[in-house]
């Protein structure tokens, strides 16, 4: 985590410079202190949330459904999963993390022809759908990592809820998603709009239908992005 900790160390000495002191001596020495704290942080000390956006868990699939029709559905095992979802427990296995599923009220179409339709017509009025899932204690997290597939070429409405219910100030971001070739589109500078007091860090993107080939390569992402 030696990158997350370097931009965590920065922000708490930005932090630091903004306090007043009586004399430039206890200055030195509280900054010489802060610096003392922060070297000593751990992976540990790092509170980590991954939260995702995945058709499995916002879409009533039936007990037969062909996965091979849709590229954002797969089978791990014998668990019917999201491939934004797969992602998302490859980075909790490596991390540690609280795996959070971003869940809507209002479930989506299983027929994803009537899917796009639906997905469409919510971009198309910047729709803010109503969310039956929230983080507890939010705050207590210092890094983010947010999954979404790539929705009509960008992120699906329910991430725009997600990132305008909390207070993203101060956190580090990590975005990572699947599509069909579109990879983030606008999403990154969506996200940094969205939340202009957070470090949003390099992501991740790769195809929803090869996402079960490239375990290897997520692992290795998740140790880059973690130095």
């Amino acid at each position: 985590m030696k990158k997350i900790l370097m931009i965590l160390m920065v922000l708490m000495l930005v932090g630091c410079q903004n306090t007043q002191n009586e004399d430039s001596s206890s200055s030195q020495d509280d900054t010489k202190q802060t610096e003392e704290i922060t070297s000593n942080q751990t992976e540990k000390d790092q509170k980590i949330l991954v939260a995702y956006f995945s058709r499995v868990g916002n879409t009533d699939f039936p007990s037969d459904v062909d996965t091979s029709s849709s590229a954002s559905v797969i089978v791990d095992g014998d668990t019917l999963v999201g491939s934004t979802e797969y992602i998302a427990n490859v980075i909790v296995e490596q991390t540690g993390g609280d795996k959070f599923l971003i869940e809507t009220q209002t479930k989506y179409s299983a027929d994803y022809d009537e899917l796009v339709d639906q997905q469409q017509g919510e971009r198309n009025k910047n729709a803010r759908p109503a969310l039956a899932s929230h983080v507890k204690d939010f705050d207590s997290y210092d890094v983010i990592y947010l999954g979404f597939p790539n929705w009509w070429y960008g992120m699906p409405m329910p991430l725009y809820t997600f990132l305008e219910e909390y207070d993203f100030s101060g956190k580090i971001i990590i975005p990572f998603n699947t599509s069909g070739g579109s990879g983030f589109s606008d999403a990154i500078s969506e996200i940094e709009d969205l939340c202009p007091n957070a470090t949003v860090l390099d992501g991740y993107t790769t195809s929803g239908s090869s996402v079960q080939n490239d375990r290897e390569e997520i692992s290795e992402w998740i140790n880059e992005v973690s130095q």
